[in-house]
């Protein structure tokens, strides 16, 4: 995942060349403690949490955390995925990060971690971060070190309308790849719009190439390739075929490659108001899909992403990660007592019932009662095995590159050989 001699400054010279500049945003950490002449410390929060009832949820946190400690304020910033992640970008090239920001770990907080930016907690969040789920922690473990607290632990997979899928005579989800090319098929057939796709954002179609690699070439290989900085496995080609077969079918609404997730005419708001069949998304989908439309209550239902034919990969093989949160280097001893309330029983509790999330707090677990959030548990249960996000496994310049070049190929711009030449090269750039 890059260079691990990477320097902070040679990372803040990639971040710049990205495009980015240095944009130095107010109210960041920085050098300062946070504390003002009146005695009370004020804590900058960055988080992705843009839609309800998160949003809300995570507000009545923070005054009731400020309610806990008189002295400490909390200041939100809420930016969603894309923007905050170009945010975070310009303020990783100014060298100024937020007192408490959002992370999914992987390659990504490990190149923050190698330039000296990001706070080592391993220390500073025993005894009580050791009672947190192994698995949760798993994304933020950088040499053994702990860089981040996790407050959700997830997987991709299809949600998809159970209605619609009796309208158009499909009795069972698909679990293998050439049952769901035959489903979506009967969906175009009946008139069903069969996928729902925020092509704008780059980001949610790599998740049908991640999961057809791991299907094909197998779920070690994609570790295996960015170790080796060659994608040029034929499993990979392969899986740009098996991708460029779904979209031949033209199965996405109209309009999907100017499509964003979570707008009221996005991705999230074509499953929720039933105007598709489907969309492939983590956990967080039933409460996107509710606040960018209607939400389809009873007729949501979840099935894993099925398996290729002859492929090396099997079903219970997952894809996905979580959301946590890391401390900028030299954070106040504030910053750390809200992590650790964040991450407390109680707190678990309250985002498992109001926000449906996944629990990382063993004792949390009894809260859960939404079937589709245990539907999504039960995946995660009997997983074999287990893949990061790629645009957060990688190097940032990998990740995106991922991205973009899958954009391209459900665009029509580039081919399942392309692909894999386009993310190769960039590998070999990151050595």
């Amino acid at each position: 995942m890059g260079d691990p001699a990477l320097s902070r400054r040679g990372f803040l010279a990639a971040s710049v060349a990205a495009g980015l500049g240095v944009t130095a945003l107010s109210g960041c950490g920085g050098d300062s403690d946070g504390g003002s002449s009146s005695g009370t410390t004020t804590i900058e929060w960055w988080n992705i949490s843009t839609t309800e009832p998160t949003k809300t949820v995570w507000a009545g946190l923070a005054k009731k955390f400020e309610a806990q400690n008189p002295k400490v304020k909390i200041k939100i910033v809420q930016l969603e995925n894309d923007a905050y992640k170009s945010k975070m970008t310009a303020l990783i090239a100014s060298g100024k990060l937020p007192d408490i920001f959002h992370t999914w770990g992987g390659g990504v907080l490990k190149q923050q971690v190698e330039a000296g930016l990001v706070e080592d907690l391993t220390d500073r969040t025993k005894p009580w971060a050791d009672g947190l789920l192994s698995v949760a922690k798993q994304p933020y473990l950088i040499d053994s070190k702990l860089f981040g607290i996790p407050f959700d632990i997830g997987m991709i997979g299809f949600w998809y309308n159970k209605a619609l899928f009796k309208q158009a005579g499909i009795s069972a989800p698909p679990t293998t790849w050439s049952g769901f090319l035959d489903a979506v098929k009967k969906l175009k057939s009946s008139g069903i719009t069969p996928l729902a796709l925020a092509g704008k954002e780059s980001w949610t179609g790599m998740y049908y190439w991640a999961y057809l690699a791991m299907r094909t070439a197998g779920v070690d290989a994609l570790q295996k390739a960015d170790d080796k900085k060659d994608f040029s496995d034929a499993g990979f080609v392969q899986a740009g075929q098996h991708l460029k077969d779904l979209v031949d079918l033209q199965p996405f609404q109209k309009g999907f490659l100017g499509a964003a997730y979570s707008t009221p005419t996005g991705q999230a708001a074509a499953v929720g108001n039933g105007r598709a069949a489907m969309e492939l998304m983590g956990q967080w989908a039933p409460v996107v899909e509710a606040d960018a439309g209607r939400g389809l209550g009873a007729n949501l239902g979840f099935f894993p992403f099925p398996e290729v034919e002859g492929g090396a990969g099997k079903i219970t093989e997952v894809f996905g990660g979580g959301g946590g949160h890391a401390l900028r280097k030299g954070a106040p001893q504030a910053a750390v007592d809200f992590l650790k309330f964040f991450a407390s029983e109680t707190t678990d509790r309250e985002l498992v019932q109001k926000t449906k999330t996944l629990p990382v707090v063993p004792a949390a677990e009894s809260a859960l009662t939404d079937p589709d959030i245990k539907a999504v548990q039960a995946q995660l249960t009997g997983a074999t095995g287990f893949q990061l996000y790629l645009d957060q496994a990688y190097a940032p310049a990998l990740g995106q590159q991922v991205n973009d070049s899958v954009a391209g190929l459900i665009a029509g711009s580039k081919s399942p050989q392309q692909v894999t030449q386009a993310i190769t090269s960039t590998a070999k750039q990151e050595q």
